[in-house]
């Protein structure tokens, strides 16, 4: 019978060393932001690379249909405007390296300077608003909702993405302005209106699971 004590404090130690361990890795964690940002910036870049894979659909004038845009909007929505932005410039900077990464399994900095270039280069100050118009919902208070972030998907796509890919498109071509928007926007809107859906959807289910993940403005 002398055992049973013994035993049962063994027992009743399990937990209490579990929360031990995990506020230790917390704490971990806090000690060393920047080891965290990098880790998430090439985990979104990877993201964004692996969008690539499924071949997607060629239109006309050579944009392609991918998932693409649907990793760089939940990229921005997820890590905020200076860490979304990053992830979106190293997978630039890796597929303009010579990685494969772009649609079609392209590589090299000529795909930045082609015709679907704008798009590309766009890609990076949208998730940097999709991150700023989170961030600042976070900030005053106010819960990420699937709504929230739709609309900050929808503001970085319509006002950032198209504006600046369709005039690349315009520019590189020589199309006429209707051409462009035929060619370079049109096409899109139903698809990527679904895609900031869907990357609201999960930005706001990672929000609710791990609400401190958004940066804090010092």
């Amino acid at each position: 019978m002398a055992e049973l004590p013994q035993r049962t404090a063994g027992v009743t130690q399990e937990p209490t060393e579990s929360k031990a361990s995990a506020t230790d890795a917390a704490r971990a964690a806090a000690r060393n932001p920047v080891a965290t940002d990098v880790a998430l910036v090439a985990t979104f870049a990877a993201l964004i690379a692996a969008s690539t894979v499924w071949p997607g659909w060629e239109l006309a004038g050579g944009v392609p249909i991918t998932l693409q845009t649907f990793a760089v909007l939940l990229a921005g929505a997820v890590l905020g405007a200076r860490r979304g932005a990053l992830a979106v410039l190293l997978y630039l900077a890796v597929g303009a390296a010579g990685a494969p990464v772009f649609a079609e399994r392209k590589a090299g900095i000529g795909v930045l300077f082609g015709a679907t270039g704008g798009y590309l280069l766009a890609f990076v100050l949208a998730a940097l608003v999709i991150g700023w118009l989170v961030e600042r919902i976070r900030e005053r208070g106010l819960t990420l909702t699937t709504t929230a972030i739709v609309g900050a998907c929808t503001v970085a796509t319509f006002v950032v993405v198209y504006p600046i890919g369709a005039t690349w498109l315009k520019l590189r071509l020589g199309l006429s302005a209707a051409d462009a928007l035929k060619f370079g926007v049109l096409p899109f809107l139903l698809g990527d209106i679904l895609k900031c859906f869907a990357a609201a959807v999960v930005a706001a289910a990672v929000h609710r699971a791990f609400p401190a993940l958004l940066p804090k403005r010092k």
